[in-house]
């Protein structure tokens, strides 16, 4: 067995990736964006967390969070979220007996990735990598065109012009 550990830092800011079970491309179906949402707002109630960055592609979801001072628990927010969504949508289809074992729904993969944000240059880079992912991987030519990502709330704000990515050219949004 690996003995994979977890960066941790108390008030750190952290960029996840999660991914379904098999790349089922179901997360951008209505039920499961509002179960995902629901559960997120759920969870933040109880242990806050500040979302800096999202995009959800039907088999994956990138996002950048920063947690409170203090804190240093994701794994036990993602493992809320996770069974929360899972339980309000289900899923159907054969379970194999490590998954029925664990009491599993077959909608994630068990682990998540995370990388904890080193600097400002790496915050960039991880906020303008996943903004870009629906183009990178064929679901829109233009990073305005994918409807589920924070790129468009960032717009408003003033972080990205509203043509970014528009053509190819991600050249940093932040200044570089």
């Amino acid at each position: 067995m690996s003995n994979y550990r977890r960066s941790r830092e108390p008030g750190a800011i952290y960029f996840f990736t999660l991914v379904t079970h098999r790349r089922q491309p179901v997360l951008t179906t209505v039920p499961l964006r509002q179960a995902l949402r629901q559960s997120i707002q759920e969870v933040r109630a109880s242990y806050p967390f500040r979302i800096h960055g999202w995009a959800l592609l039907p088999d994956h979801l990138h996002c950048i969070w920063q947690l409170p001072l203090g804190d240093e628990e994701f794994g036990l927010r993602w493992s809320i979220i996770k069974r929360r969504v899972s339980q309000q949508v289900g899923r159907d289809g054969a379970l194999s007996a490590s998954r029925a074992g664990r009491r599993e729904l077959g909608l994630w993969q068990r682990r998540f990735w995370e990388h904890r944000i080193r600097d400002e240059v790496d915050y960039r880079r991880h906020m303008d990598y996943l903004h870009w992912n629906p183009v990178r991987h064929g679901l829109v030519q233009r990073v305005a065109d994918w409807p589920w990502s924070s790129f468009h709330r960032l717009v408003r704000e003033g972080v990205y012009p509203q043509d970014w990515g528009g053509r190819g050219d991600i050249g940093g949004a932040f200044g570089e």
